[in-house]
């Protein structure tokens, strides 16, 4: 179920605050994670789940992505958020703690028993991993293609570090190597890479420099935990205008090169392969997205 939404930003709201539900539509992050594990206390989890449903219910004209994050289904709440949540039709479920393709596999059975039972078609509902312990780490390319459901892998830090038994540092070089093979894992799937919360909601310039890191490593996207984060990770995946530049001639010489029939695209005297066209037209699709350029990218001029 790859595909090619914008996830630049995954604001996570906890479940249990209804000041913060309520202000979900006015956030400009391109995807939301309403949570019901790690935000909501054990003594809160019925009612948290009752108020995300409602919630749900009530917002009718949703302006972004809604995925929701529910516990893990070995506890004994995971099924029963499903159950709560999935009839008012969130896009996708945040699944944590995957760690084995058939972790993944037994939530896609599930999902696919509620599709099935309410006319849905397959795939409706899609799903993100997180992968945050040292084995989900390991086995991140199985879980990636575990199911067609899954269009992204997602890092867990604070989980990942809990479960080597180290502290996570503001330098990232505790990390650099499980956030390479969750990358790697996710892009050798076809599938986006979405790095971690920035957990000091202080410390802009820190989180700049993260964000700037993972961005580096091929991430596309980053979940964050407090809004006032949004406008810095949209700030550091926009496109420079060397490259929104650069994407429009790749574009223009893909129309060139369609209109004299020939399937050989030249810029400047260079060949155009694949990788590039494909890169242009995800720079241009971020331009638009923040407004960086005028016109949206046909991306049917792909296909010829």
């Amino acid at each position: 179920m790859a595909d090619s939404r914008l996830r630049r930003t995954l604001l996570f709201v906890p479940g249990n605050m209804p000041s913060m539900l309520q202000n979900v539509p006015l956030f400009k992050c391109d995807s939301v994670i309403i949570d019901l594990e790690d935000a909501v206390n054990h003594a809160e989890k019925d009612a948290a789940r009752n108020l995300v449903r409602r919630f749900l219910k009530s917002w009718k004209e949703r302006n972004k992505e809604v995925l929701v994050r529910i516990n893990p289904l070995y506890t004994k709440w995971g099924h029963d958020d499903l159950k709560a949540i999935l009839p008012e039709m969130p896009d996708a479920i945040r699944f944590p703690m995957c760690e084995t393709p058939e972790m993944a596999l037994e939530l896609d059975a599930e999902l696919t028993q509620y599709e099935a039972a309410n006319g849905l078609k397959p795939g409706h509902f899609g799903i993100l991993p997180s992968i945050e312990t040292v084995k989900s780490v390991l086995n991140a390319y199985a879980i990636a293609t575990s199911t067609k459901r899954i269009f992204g892998l997602a890092f867990g830090a604070e989980d990942y570090t809990a479960s080597m038994g180290i502290a996570r540092t503001n330098s990232g070089e505790d990390l650099v190597h499980p956030r390479m093979m969750v990358v790697m894992a996710a892009k050798a799937a076809g599938l986006q890479a979405i790095d971690s919360i920035f957990s000091d909601i202080n410390d802009m310039e820190a989180l700049r420099r993260e964000t700037e890191l993972v961005k580096r490593f091929g991430y596309t996207g980053k979940c964050l935990v407090n809004p006032r984060q949004i406008d810095v990770i949209h700030e550091v995946f926009a496109p420079k205008q060397e490259e929104i530049d650069y994407a429009l001639e790749v574009v223009e010489a893909i129309r060139q090169a369609q209109e004299m029939g020939t399937g050989v695209i030249s810029l400047k005297g260079k060949m155009v392969d694949a990788p590039i066209v494909k890169r242009a037209i995800h720079t241009l699709r971020v331009a638009y997205a923040q407004g960086l350029t005028d016109t949206p990218v046909d991306e049917e001029i792909l296909n010829g």
